[in-house]
């Protein structure tokens, strides 16, 4: 835990337990002969991607999945040795960079092969990648009524092989949503199939078929092929991420984020308190200064409406969340001082804040709460 004494005392504790909990009991979930792809992607969600790996790797970890190439090639220069894949493809130019770090790339475009079957032949080697369908989600894929043409292309890559097929899911959390998602599935079991009838006399034969994210590898076992792409659900963060219909398999919470009382005083009724005085105080109040803003995650929403725990009580956000430091009211607990532990996201005693209630409260989901939460606050693994 930072020491105080040599730094501004806010953090985010990290259980790797709890990360490795939640990773077995998914693994369990979807079965035998189904492999796992955490997906790391966006600093594991705000957790700290290579920690985070590192934990999942030794669990047995099949593959890893990242938005970007960079964060591929930060994974690699860590260590990781797992299979990497760049689930929304890659730049011009990061071609070289992606063979020389053993990256597995999503393809859809036909000017990306084209790249990058001409860096594999300078490299004197074969790259895998794998091909997105876009089955009805409408951002990166290969439409089902151009995948026959597509194909007929992509044949004369000779230093590419086309080692998986994917989709993505767009409402698999939604339950009222659940005909979409179906007609989903259909369309990429489609597809699959017109793949391999495709390619097989060119010699390719996609080992892995993969369109389950956390929602739908839970919800439909249809989707999950023989690889799924876990994500929040390892994190801890299933609440509002999860078809409510979906059994909770006892995941915990990953993440929690902390900071301190740095001061403590007593002021008037008729105080405004904030920028621009959206609090005044009804009666004399005790009101404290923590050293936590919305530049560290805590969101400018939660202005008079969030709540923190202060020695296992609740004390409410008063005035406005600023850059730096915010206020809350203490007067309810009645020996809040100095150097005290606040609790913006996870427990003290019997009382928990979830990032899906923080996360509600301001309208969004429990994803961008966690990936919200600044470099400049450190993560302390657990």
């Amino acid at each position: 835990m930072p020491d105080l004494a040599a730094q501004r005392p806010t953090w985010a504790e990290i259980n790797l337990d709890n990360l490795i909990h939640n990773f077995r009991v998914t693994r369990a979930a979807v079965g035998g002969g189904v492999a796992i792809m955490p997906a790391v992607k966006a600093d594991a969600y705000g957790h700290g991607a290579v920690e985070c790996a590192r934990a999942l790797e030794s669990a047995g970890a099949d593959w890893f999945g990242v938005a970007l190439p960079e964060e591929g090639f930060t994974l690699r220069q860590a260590g990781i040795t797992r299979p990497i894949l760049c689930l929304a493809g890659f730049w011009e130019g990061q071609e070289e960079s992606i063979i020389a770090h053993r990256l597995t790339p999503v393809v859809f475009r036909l000017d990306g092969l084209d790249r990058l079957n001409q860096a594999a032949r300078n490299a004197g080697c074969n790259v895998d990648y794998h091909l997105k369908i876009d089955t009805g989600m409408g951002r990166l894929g290969v439409q089902c009524s151009e995948l026959e043409t597509f194909l007929d292309d992509t044949v004369r890559f000779e230093s590419l092989r086309l080692d998986g097929v994917m989709t993505h899911l767009a409402s698999a959390d939604n339950s009222d949503q659940s005909l979409f998602t179906e007609q989903q599935i259909n369309l990429f079991e489609s597809a699959v199939e017109a793949v391999q009838s495709k390619i097989q006399s060119k010699g390719h034969r996609p080992r892995w078929i993969h369109s389950a994210s956390s929602a739908g590898a839970l919800a439909y076992p249809r989707a999950r092929g023989n690889l799924v792409r876990p994500g929040g659900v390892l994190y801890g963060l299933w609440r509002d991420v999860i078809s409510p219909s979906t059994e909770p398999l006892g995941w915990r919470p990953v993440m929690s984020l902390r900071t301190r009382i740095v001061l403590v005083k007593t002021v008037q009724a008729g105080t405004p308190l904030g920028y621009g005085g959206t609090f005044v105080t009804a009666h004399e109040s005790r009101i404290a200064t923590i050293a936590i803003g919305y530049e560290d995650g805590l969101r400018r929403e939660l202005s008079n409406r969030g709540q923190v725990i202060v020695r296992g009580l609740p004390a409410p956000i008063v005035g406005r969340v600023s850059m730096d430091l915010t206020l809350i009211d203490v007067s309810d607990v009645v020996a809040a001082s100095v150097n005290d532990e606040v609790v913006i996201i996870g427990s003290q005693g019997e009382r928990q804040i979830t990032a899906e209630e923080v996360a509600a409260q301001i309208g969004t989901i429990s994803y961008e709460v966690t990936c919200g939460i600044s470099d400049r606050v450190p993560r302390v693994y657990l």
